[in-house]
């Protein structure tokens, strides 16, 4: 079976870009390291096509989700020197040697019935093999729910071979939330109770937070793939991933008419709609349309924002092509959701969602396309604590996407 040449809709992936971040907030980590959080399939743009470029920059550290990603992970990166953390912890029914050890994955352990099974374990080892300790700080989610929770079960254990100790900001984006403090407290008491651990606590936006230490170890993840870690200032990263979804059909329609499910957005005007090949089956939000009474996103064709209209579909969008001449838009033709004029944090608030939703929502249908090879591994605008400037993807009008065979 051949697929069709021309792809509905493409996601392009610039792993410079990804580099450069990393790049980047390695440098706000100093003079601590760096790791990459690659959980959800590396926030949607494919494990495969982040991990083996962040490591060739010199990552060395990875974090993962659940024990299925670490596994996958480790046979992309299976170098000694790649070190690989479980932050969902160690799993109630998973086997410490088979699914963890042997694939030389370390857990997240955040209670004490996971420590005292994980030490039982590791105490049969010729050498212990490496966990980390999660403290909860504030989250009230997974890690030990006090220092003194943490302090009793690491004597009852013994020797359980960790080597991390970690925490997980809950408002770092937000640089006045008081929370910020009252963590970073916390978190100094645990360091200095358990010093001869490796400290991390910094995710991407507390990379920014002004004066708290970063610690041992910077824990970006949202970042590193062109998220604004700063919200409400400008993004110092590069941007990452654009979105291209292709025209089907263009149609005029009169004022007062409506388009979409159960006509919730209106004409006011004589319209020119054009129905893209995307929907909420490829993980674009259903309230991302404008409809009377409430704004939605825009998106970018031939160079101008035009507005999504109506409910999305599970398949298909409609916008508001009106203000374009018709021949610079038309069937086949390009709307670039994000990636470009309109950044992947607009697209994702204007749709009434976060960023993060957006990425790891992302569809299989999508064609991807992996561009920008890593760049050199010294980089002087990174070495000065700031970004490259951003080489904008170039937006395709027809795009086409090589024939594969199945």
């Amino acid at each position: 079976m051949t697929a069709s040449p021309v792809a509905p809709a493409v996601l392009t992936v610039d792993v410079a870009a990804l580099v450069d971040n990393w790049r980047l907030l390695k440098q706000r980590s100093a003079p601590g390291d760096c790791a990459a959080v690659v959980k959800a399939n590396g926030y949607g743009l494919g494990i495969e096509t982040v991990a083996p470029p962040l490591y060739a920059a010199g990552c060395r550290v990875f974090f993962v989700a659940h024990i299925g990603e670490g596994q996958r992970l480790r046979a992309l990166l299976p170098e000694a020197g790649a070190r690989i953390y479980v932050l969902n912890g160690l799993e109630a029914k998973a086997d410490p040697l088979a699914d963890y050890a042997r694939h030389r994955l370390a857990p997240a352990i955040g209670a004490a019935a996971e420590l005292a099974r994980w030490a039982a374990f590791a105490r049969g080892q010729a050498s212990p093999p490496p966990a980390a300790l999660h403290l909860d700080t504030g989250m009230n989610r997974l890690g030990f729910e006090s220092l003194d929770a943490l302090r009793a079960g690491v004597a009852a254990a013994g020797d359980s071979g960790a080597d991390l100790l970690m925490s997980h900001f809950v408002s770092s984006e937000v640089p006045d939330d008081p929370l910020n403090a009252l963590q970073i407290a916390r978190f100094d008491a645990a360091r200095a109770a358990l010093p001869r651990l490796t400290a991390s606590l910094a995710n991407s936006s507390g990379l920014f937070l002004p004066g708290p230490p970063a610690y041992d170890l910077g824990r970006p993840g949202y970042a590193l793939y062109g998220g604004n870690p700063t919200p409400g200032r400008p993004n110092p990263m590069r941007p990452v991933v654009a979105l291209d979804v292709a025209i089907q059909q263009t149609r005029w329609i009169e004022k007062g008419e409506s388009c979409g499910y159960n006509a919730q957005w209106t004409a006011r005007r004589r319209t020119r709609l054009a129905t893209l090949l995307a929907g909420y089956a490829d993980g674009l939000p259903r309230a991302a349309g404008f409809v009377d009474g409430r704004d939605g996103a825009e998106v970018e064709i031939a160079g101008r924002r035009c507005r999504l209209v109506g409910r999305v579909s599970m398949d298909l969008i409609i916008a508001d092509v009106t203000d374009l001449p018709e021949s610079a838009a038309r069937p086949g033709d390009y709307a670039r959701l994000f990636g470009g004029a309109v950044s992947l944090d607009e697209f994702a608030e204007r749709a009434g969602t976060i960023g993060y939703t957006i990425l790891t929502s992302l569809s299989r249908r999508y064609a991807r396309r992996v561009v920008g090879a890593p760049a050199p591994a010294s980089c002087a605008a990174c070495a000065a604590g700031e970004s490259k400037e951003a080489e904008p993807i170039s937006t395709p009008t027809r795009l086409e996407i090589p024939p594969r065979t199945a």
